[in-house]
């Protein structure tokens, strides 16, 4: 059950065996269906994931209805309303599950008193603010002066497998082009 997270950890440090023990003595295993939502609109995000099967989507609505997604996270990733969880404030986005998915869970008490307690988590956490960080800059600045052919080429080159895991839909919520020309795109490629 630990395995993916056990691979994940020690690709960021070096850790001992009681320390692991304790880490993944705070997670909890959460079975999910297709497009559950974990964290609602308005609701305040109590929880850390860590995605041992699926795809974690974080996404808003805007007031005509259009679906924009700011983040997947897929098998071996961490995902969250980070925010959310960071402040303690409603998250105005939605988490959620986009097909079955098999959860690793921390809540967030637990998970920061992993942070407080080893330094090896408090890295962990590190790499998590780090990516998701550098993914968003990358994206707001990289897309800025992109026209849509140049973003699809964008997600090929830094997330092979995300245009054949994700619905064309949503693919293009998180590119901010309409499916219909991401399809034709795919289509010249």
């Amino acid at each position: 059950m630990f395995k993916l997270l056990e691979h994940y950890i020690k690709n960021v440090t070096e850790i001992d065996e009681p320390s692991l023990t304790m880490i993944f003595s705070k997670f909890s295993l959460v079975k999910t269906t297709r497009n559950q939502i974990l964290v609602d609109y308005n609701e305040i995000c109590k929880n850390h994931y860590f995605v041992n099967k699926g795809c974690i989507r974080v996404y808003t609505i805007n007031s005509e209805g259009a679906e924009t997604t700011r983040y997947f996270a897929f098998q071996g990733e961490f995902g969250t309303a980070l925010p959310s969880l960071i402040d303690q404030e409603p998250a105005f986005e939605y988490l959620q599950t986009i097909e079955k998915s098999e959860l690793l869970t921390i809540s967030r008490t637990d998970f920061y008193f992993l942070v407080d307690q080893i330094p090896q988590f408090a890295l962990v956490y590190r790499k998590i603010l780090e990516k998701g960080f550098i993914m968003a800059q990358k994206r707001i600045y990289g897309f800025q002066g992109f026209n849509a052919m140049e973003k699809v080429i964008w997600i090929k080159t830094h997330q092979p497998k995300f245009l054949s895991r994700i619905s064309n839909k949503m693919a293009a919520s998180y590119l901010g082009i309409s499916p219909s020309t991401l399809s034709r795109i795919k289509a010249k490629l």
